[in-house]
């Protein structure tokens, strides 16, 4: 059962993201109906923890040893965490307390923590996307996925940036005391029910371009020209190389595909005009080169979980779409 959760910090932690945990399992809605926990916030790192906000210091009385009796285990996000040496002894609690049946979750950089007690190996997990490619060189048998909210691989569960450390909560509340309890949280909370762990992140992450000029000219031309249809014999015909010469180039300059690189590109301006333009649907789909409101929408649904509709009421609000 989810009854003890305790939150531990370390020197530069992120209030916002402390927050986070502390709305979900830290307030007593006894009052609602809604069952309350034995909530604490734990340090490792002494009694009085900085923070990344200017001046703004944190002091606990519970050290480590409250771990030992919890059945969640929290890790918020704080600086420079994924640079960082941990105290071997908050390591050892985390180990011990999955070993003995606890759970421990993390909000955004609070991955690395987990990541350094081993806790990641062979596991899939969830950071900010800023974070994934650090994530990944520094524990390469973790799975990152860079994309999604949240990954539950019950003991661990990890979440991306800050909102998705809501929703992760929120998850785990539904799963161990059923959706009229995390329901009736977020509505307190003002936040969305639910949203998939699978969702993506709203990630501003351009194809990396070539810096050479084999395939740097072509690059500039389909940029200019996303509403059309282009073939690779066409560029290649462009770039005065062979089909096969051009592709195999393509592909190593910018790490993907022609066809995967315009795909990319023109989802990215159709976020780009959901975000800036009152332009419809069906007229984006004619500029970003697919044609119709029903092939934007598959395609965007694959690129980024979500819908045009839903993607502009998220940025302009729901009089937009």
């Amino acid at each position: 059962m989810l009854k003890n959760v305790a939150a531990v910090l370390l020197d530069g932690v992120h209030p916002f993201e402390l927050g986070v945990v502390c709305e979900v399992f830290g307030i007593d809605r006894s009052d609602e109906g809604l069952p309350t926990y034995d909530f604490a916030v734990v340090s490792a790192e002494g009694s009085a923890l900085t923070t990344h906000v200017g001046g703004l210091t944190l002091a606990t009385p519970y050290g480590l040893e409250r771990l030992e009796e919890a059945d969640l285990i929290a890790v918020p996000a704080g600086d420079e965490y994924a640079r960082r040496e941990y105290p071997p002894e908050l390591l050892d609690a985390l180990v011990r307390g999955v070993e003995r049946g606890a759970r421990v979750l993390s909000v955004c950089s609070g991955v690395f923590v987990l990541g350094a007690a081993g806790l990641l190996e062979g596991r899939r997990c969830a950071v900010h996307w800023h974070h994934a490619g650090e994530l990944a060189r520094q524990f390469p048998r973790a799975v990152v996925e860079p994309d999604v909210l949240y990954v539950d691989e019950d003991p661990v569960i990890t979440s991306a940036g800050t909102a998705a450390g809501i929703d992760a909560c929120l998850h785990l509340v539904r799963k161990e005391q059923g959706p009229e309890v995390a329901n009736k949280i977020a509505r307190r909370m003002v936040v969305p029910p639910h949203r998939d762990g699978g969702q993506a992140q709203y990630i501003e992450r351009p194809l990396p371009k070539s810096t050479c000029d084999t395939v740097g000219e072509v690059l500039a031309w389909m940029e200019q020209h996303l509403d059309e249809e282009v073939t690779v014999e066409q560029l290649a015909a462009r770039a005065h190389m062979s089909p096969r010469t051009f592709a195999r180039r393509f592909q190593q300059e910018t790490g993907t595909t022609p066809y995967r690189w315009i795909l990319r590109q023109r989802v990215l301006l159709a976020q780009e005009l959901l975000e800036a333009t009152d332009e419809t649907v069906d007229a984006i789909a004619w500029r970003t080169g697919f044609g119709t409101a029903a092939a934007l929408r598959h395609q965007f649904v694959r690129a980024l979980g979500t819908t045009p509709q839903s993607y502009r009421r998220t940025f302009r609000g729901p009089q937009a779409a």
